[in-house]
């Protein structure tokens, strides 16, 4: 039984591997070595079919209301939407596990102020703040990052608070502190190596939140705009003309799934690697 669900955890993490490589060199590749401009039209191009050759170009994908190629765009769009995940993610990683490890170490009414802010970011439905701090600060790849870095924070700084809480009541802690070392020491010396394995867990069971978050605003309209490809926007492009166009939509949505895929399978992958270590 063991050994079986050694093998099916590690197709999961393989599938999952698979997936996420597959997709970044996608997106890495496309935009530097396709031909085919992703923001230049030609109208007599437009909405032809996958694999469609016009003049002596050829659309593996097909091509959208404006003639640009398909392909070109998805890879682009594929680069902006992941690249912003990646950055708004490290901005969640990096503020919540600071303001998670001054809580836990600090305690008193630091503790307490952080967590009601945390209560609060929680309390509040993602979608619906993204939404209105977009519909505020306006529509721009720089404010998507910054929103979406700055809530998502809160449960990183959750579980690195619970982990701190843990680490500094050790006895290497006690004898750090006797031998003079300061808190900022300690925190980055024996503090923080503990921590970053659950939010390295945690971070790819993130990912998909933020991929999915990203292409919904980008879908409103809220998000990168046009020309400017990216994930969502280009479903939100598609959704008017997917009855005569339907790839305009098909092949986008199927690149979100296989990142939300294989974000999940690698996350889910990790948890169970780390609770066979601990049992």
């Amino acid at each position: 039984m063991t050994g079986s669900l050694r093998i099916k955890g590690n197709e999961d993490a393989a599938l999952a591997i698979f997936l996420l490589v597959a997709s970044v060199a996608f997106c890495t590749l496309v935009p530097l070595a396709w031909p085919l401009d992703p923001l230049r039209g030609d109208i007599s191009a437009t909405f032809k079919p996958p694999m469609t050759v016009v003049g002596d170009a050829l659309h593996p994908l097909g091509t959208d209301q404006l003639g640009r190629d398909l392909l070109a765009r998805l890879g682009l769009g594929t680069l902006v939407s992941f690249g912003i995940v990646l950055i708004a993610a490290l901005i969640s990683v990096v503020l919540g596990t600071a303001l998670g490890m001054i809580a836990g170490y600090y305690g008193g009414w630091v503790d307490a102020l952080i967590m009601r802010l945390v209560d609060i970011q929680l309390a509040v439905p993602f979608i619906l703040l993204i939404l209105l701090l977009v519909s505020v600060l306006g529509p721009s790849m720089t404010n998507l990052v910054i929103v979406l870095g700055l809530t998502g924070w809160a449960i990183f700084a959750r579980v690195a608070r619970g982990r701190t809480l843990e680490v500094r009541e050790l006895e290497y802690i006690d004898a750090s502190r006797a031998m003079g070392l300061s808190d900022t020491t300690i925190i980055f010396r024996h503090v923080l190596p503990n921590i970053i394995g659950p939010q390295t867990v945690l971070l790819t069971l993130d990912l998909p939140r933020l991929i999915i978050l990203e292409a919904s605003v980008g879908f409103l309209g809220l998000g990168v705009q046009p020309p400017m490809p990216t994930l969502g926007n280009l479903i939100g492009e598609g959704r008017s003309v997917i009855l005569i166009a339907n790839w305009l939509v098909l092949y986008p949505g199927l690149m979100i799934g296989a990142l939300v895929i294989g974000c999940n399978l690698l996350g889910d992958w990790l948890v169970r690697r780390a609770e066979s270590k601990v049992s």
